[in-house]
């Protein structure tokens, strides 16, 4: 959400799931990268950003969601890869956005950093965000396409 504004992206769009094609993904998903992002972080765990924390007052922070390792965050990036949670825009090879779900049930969100390097840099979806529940939805749906 931009909120200087008080408004969120109204371009992110999902892929359609009968555009998925699993198997791309899943290769896709084994290259992607999680690189971070100061703004979105109160503790630095081991993200080993520069510099090691930047909380922004705009910004949602993945510590309140308690994502403290660049492993976690990594495999819940890969995991929305893997099911088709992505955005229908991309850039290289890559698309802008994918999204994921905690185990907990908790929608995040990662935005696109380097296309050359395929890094990305997420951040849990605040519960206003017209986003939130669609996130939620499309996780149940598509982790189970996904597996068949």
């Amino acid at each position: 959400m931009d909120k200087r504004n008080k408004k969120y992206n109204p371009k992110r769009k999902m892929l359609n799931l009968e555009e998925c094609n699993f198997q791309h993904l899943s290769d896709l998903a084994s290259q992607a990268q999680y690189g971070g992002n100061p703004e979105h972080k109160m503790n630095p765990g081991d993200f080993k950003l520069t510099p090691p924390s930047s909380p922004r007052p705009a910004k949602s922070l993945c510590d309140s969601v308690k994502v403290f390792t660049r492993r976690e965050a990594l495999n819940l990036l890969r995991k929305g890869i893997k099911i088709g949670l992505v955005s229908d825009r991309v850039e290289g090879q890559y698309p802008k956005n994918v999204w994921s779900v905690m185990d907990d049930g908790t929608p995040l969100e990662a935005q696109l950093e380097s296309s050359e390097q395929g890094s990305y840099h997420g951040y849990p979806i605040p519960k206003e965000d017209p986003f939130y529940e669609e996130v939620i939805n499309q996780w149940r749906i598509r982790s189970e396409k996904a597996k068949s």
